[in-house]
């Protein structure tokens, strides 16, 4: 009765741009590679996710953990089929991971809480992030067209719910840069920086578009004022990859241009304010704090 059908992963089912056939293939994929991971934990057969290509695990994985958490919260097991899973098959995938646990909630129309134990105390507000992701997917015509924000959600959740909003967005319009930014722009300003920081996460992570497509939509954020919130959505991106395993080439190649740096330095600049926040940090303002110094860190660099 949970398994998740192949076909969502169609995304002009859902009446999203359709867009060329090669951006839409790679969010198709993503997506299928999503719905395989979840649909494995129902199943018990979590090892096949190693059997598909590295490229496509982390979202199998995010899958996974969107199924783990579903099942948590159904039988009152306080995150141990999650823990279970990032202490093993997904160690290495904590940041998809913790985006998909964000989707079990919003499957079940909850609240991101932190009923999970052992939870990392920073990257748990990636969940906030992956429910914005799923509640807006499923809701694409009122959070895309409407442009509402959820009453599920407290005041600290909304900046956060909003980069899954923005990773979306990315998905909504088929990668298209100039379609992208003109959803962007139809949000209040106060809402637009955390949208920017989600569509660089997205356009790094998963891409589907052209290095002179990414070009112009940098050039696009850089009009509206929050080009380095691209470039820490990116930062993001291109860390979570590099934890995951080898380098998408795709990856590799959007970071130049988003981040306007090597995929290594922007990766660092992610650890490197995670350090200096300390082993203490886990509010939704410690989450903050640490993009908003990664956001320095690009902006010191292309002030040299």
């Amino acid at each position: 009765m949970l398994a998740r059908d192949p076909l969502e992963s169609d995304l002009g089912r859902r009446r999203f741009r359709l867009g060329d056939e090669v951006s839409r293939s790679v969010l198709t994929r993503s997506e299928r590679s999503y719905v395989f991971g979840f649909n494995a934990v129902l199943s018990r057969e979590i090892e096949k996710v190693e059997e598909i290509p590295g490229e496509q695990r982390p979202y199998a994985y995010e899958g996974a953990a969107a199924a783990s958490t579903v099942l948590d919260l159904l039988t009152l097991t306080r995150g141990r089929r999650l823990h279970e899973l990032l202490a093993g098959p997904a160690q290495h995938h904590r940041h998809a991971a913790y985006l998909g646990a964000g989707r079990g909630y919003a499957l079940l129309r909850l609240r991101p809480v932190w009923g999970a134990r052992r939870a990392h105390p920073l990257l748990r507000w990636l969940a906030v992030d992956g429910f914005g992701f799923q509640w807006s997917l499923s809701r694409a015509d009122r959070m895309v067209g409407e442009r509402t924000m959820p009453d599920l959600l407290t005041r600290a959740h909304c900046a956060v719910f909003d980069q899954g909003l923005g990773r979306l967005l990315w998905y909504h319009e088929c990668a298209a840069p100039d379609d992208v930014s003109a959803r962007v722009g139809g949000y209040p300003a106060t809402r637009r920086a955390d949208l920017w920081s989600g569509v660089g996460f997205a356009a790094a992570y998963t891409g589907g578009a052209e290095p002179g497509e990414l070009w112009h939509l940098a050039e696009h954020a850089a009009a509206d004022g929050f080009r380095a919130y691209l470039a820490q959505g990116c930062a993001f991106a291109v860390a979570a990859r590099l934890r995951s395993g080898e380098l998408p080439e795709h990856v590799a190649r959007s970071v130049p241009i988003l981040a306007g740096a090597e995929p290594e330095e922007a990766a660092a600049w992610t650890d490197r304010a995670l350090i200096e926040l300390g082993h203490e940090a886990h509010t939704h303002e410690h989450f903050q704090s640490w993009q908003s110094q990664i956001r320095r860190s690009w902006t010191h660099r292309h002030r040299r």
